[in-house]
């Protein structure tokens, strides 16, 4: 990749802040920073809390996006122009069910956030069973732990779960071993194991794949550090995939659709409808903040 100097990433960049109908991640806001080049707008939405080394494949992605580095057809053809995308729920309320999937509009498979910190699983039960309602039989159910319970603790879960029909369970522990545990323990009950920190957060993405710890990869572009790099690890794995956002705004979701379009097989609805999470208002952000993100991006780029 070759990449821009700082003056070139710089000259046309900004950063916005989105608020949330919902918390989410513990966010009310999304920060993140646009920056143009060549082929326009591409973006650097790695979290605040992340350093540098973990945020650099973010920035990558959003140079490959804005200076049109990413696959081409011959390299890597179209298979498809829509794709079928899921909602997703933040661990909220039950009773609040209705009113946040209602936003998502047309839609066949629900992804439901479970093992919140300072709830319970009585909250999860319960959650669980208003997006099945809500969806009815013939919908799709899943459920994102995302590392949140070590292994009985999923295992406990799980059974008292499975009731709902679950499609698969995304990232319930935190470790590849701990999800290749549990995955012995709970096929024979026909349940699905997806890994998404498994992937995005590690040294060796195809790890948990090679380890029998997963059945499905969840695929997230920008962590990955873009469409290309996310297509040869879904090579390297060789299973299912769904690809999913990282929370960004509508400008990163593009990559993200890109790489989509781009996968042969896509047997699972995609976690690429979360734009319906942002209530559409544009926070400004202070100049402290702008210039925090601006140094954020040149650090990064040194480790490009």
């Amino acid at each position: 990749m070759k990449l821009p100097s700082a003056e070139e990433l710089l000259a046309d960049s900004r950063v916005i802040a989105l608020s949330l109908h919902t918390a989410f991640r513990g966010l009310t806001l999304r920060e993140t920073m646009l920056v143009r080049g060549a082929a326009g707008w591409g973006e650097f939405a790695a979290f605040t809390e992340y350093d540098e080394v973990e945020s650099a494949p973010w920035l990558a992605s959003a140079i490959e996006q804005a200076w049109g580095l990413g696959p081409t057809v011959s390299e890597r053809p179209i298979f498809r122009e829509t794709v079928r995308t899921n909602a997703t729920l933040p661990a909220v309320d039950a009773a609040d069910v209705g009113a946040i999937l209602e936003r998502f509009g047309d839609f066949r498979t629900v992804k439901v956030k479970v093992a919140e910190a300072g709830q319970t699983l009585a909250d999860d039960i319960a959650r669980v069973s208003a997006a099945r309602a809500f969806v009815g039989d013939a919908g799709r159910v899943r459920i994102d732990a995302n590392g949140g319970w070590n292994v009985d603790e999923a295992e406990h879960a799980i059974r008292a779960l499975e009731r709902f029909d679950l499609e698969f369970v995304e990232q319930p522990c935190a470790t590849v071993p701990e999800l290749a545990e549990l995955r012995d323990r709970v096929h024979r009950m026909g349940i699905l194991i997806a890994a998404d920190e498994s992937v995005r957060k590690a040294d060796d993405p195809v790890a948990v794949a090679r380890a029998g710890a997963a059945d499905i990869l969840v695929i997230k572009v920008a962590p990955l550090g873009g469409v290309r790099r996310a297509l040869d690890i879904i090579d390297q794995a060789g299973l299912p995939v769904v690809v999913s956002s990282a929370l960004e705004s509508p400008v990163g979701l593009r990559a993200s659709f890109d790489l989509a379009s781009r996968i042969e097989h896509l047997d699972y609805d995609c976690g690429l409808a979360t734009d319906v999470l942002f209530t559409g208002e544009e926070i400004p952000v202070d100049a402290a903040r702008e210039k925090w993100w601006r140094d954020r991006a040149v650090r990064c780029l040194k480790l490009l």
